[in-house]
C-alpha cells in the first residue's frame, strides 16, 4: 500500500499505525518528527505532479484542509482520493478508524482505543466559561460554527462565544472581541502561531490561554492526552 496525505494530523495516524506505508506528505505534516517521506506541498497547495509521481494507491485529505479545485485535480489525474470530515470528537475517531482501514489497518491501534477513553470522561472544571478564540490576527480571525476545535473546547468545559455565527472562521475586528468580554482568550500556536510575546497583549484585562494547537485542533493521536494537556493549560489561565 502506498499512501500520499495531504493531512498533518491524518499523518501522524497513519505513520505512527501503519509504518512504511505513507510515501508522500504535506510540508507542514510535522509529526511524527522524525517522518522521512517526500514533501509534496501545502496543505491549500499540493503540487499535484509531484503527488502523481509518487503512484500513490490512496491520497488522504480532509474537506477543511483542502481545497476542491485541487482534490478534483488530483482524481483527474486518476488518482483515488479519501475526502474526511470532521467537525467534532466522535466524528474524528470514526474517520481516523475508517482512515487507517483504508490504509491497510487489519485491527485497531492501541493510541485510538486510548484516547477514545480519554475523551470518554475528559476532565471538565467546576463551573463553565466563556471564549473567544482567535485562529489568526492581520485580519483577527475566530473559531465560528461547527468546528472540530469548538467541540474540544466545549468537552473541556469552555463555551466560545462565536460558536452560533454563521461562518466557521469568522473575521471580527478586535474592539469587537474585546467588548465581547470572554472568561477567556484561547489562543493556539497554530495555524497563526500565537505567543507570550504575540497575542495576549491584544486583550488587557483578560485571562488567555496559551495552548497547543495541535491539541486543539488535531484528530490522531494527540487526542490521547489531549485533554490532559488542554485542560491543565485552560487551568492555569483561570487562576
Amino acid at each position: 500500500m502506498r499512501v500520499v496525505s495531504l493531512v498533518p494530523s491524518l499523518t501522524e495516524a497513519v505513520a505512527v499505525t501503519l509504518p512504511g506505508v505513507l510515501v508522500g506528505a504535506t510540508d507542514w505534516c510535522s509529526h511524527p518528527v522524525d517522518l522521512d517521506v517526500t514533501r509534496v506541498g501545502g496543505t491549500k497547495n499540493p503540487r499535484v505532479d509531484r503527488v502523481a509521481a509518487l503512484a500513490p494507491d490512496l491520497v488522504i485529505a480532509n474537506e477543511e484542509e483542502n481545497r476542491v479545485p485541487d482534490l478534483d485535480a488530483l482524481r483527474a489525474a486518476g488518482l483515488q482520493v479519501l475526502l474526511t470530515e470532521v467537525r467534532d470528537v466522535p466524528q474524528g475517531f470514526r474517520e481516523l478508524e475508517r482512515v487507517l482501514t483504508a490504509c491497510g489497518a487489519r485491527t485497531r491501534p492501541r493510541w485510538l482505543d486510548e484516547a477514545e477513553a480519554a475523551w470518554s470522561a475528559p476532565p471538565v472544571p467546576d463551573r463553565r466559561t466563556t471564549a473567544v478564540v482567535p485562529v489568526w490576527r492581520r485580519p483577527w480571525m475566530v473559531l465560528g460554527r461547527d468546528t472540530f476545535a469548538g467541540d474540544v473546547l466545549s468537552r473541556l468545559g469552555v463555551d466560545h462565544l462565536y460558536a452560533a455565527h454563521p461562518d466557521r472562521y469568522p473575521r471580527v475586528p478586535l474592539d469587537e472581541l474585546r467588548a465581547a468580554a470572554p472568561g477567556l482568550v484561547v489562543l493556539p500556536d497554530e495555524p497563526y502561531r500565537f505567543t507570550a510575546d504575540d497575542g495576549p497583549a491584544a486583550f488587557p484585562g483578560l485571562s488567555c490561554a496559551l495552548v497547543s494547537g495541535r491539541h486543539l485542533t488535531w484528530y490522531g493521536p494527540s487526542l490521547a492526552e489531549a485533554p490532559r494537556v488542554l485542560a491543565g493549560a485552560l487551568r492555569a489561565a483561570l487562576r
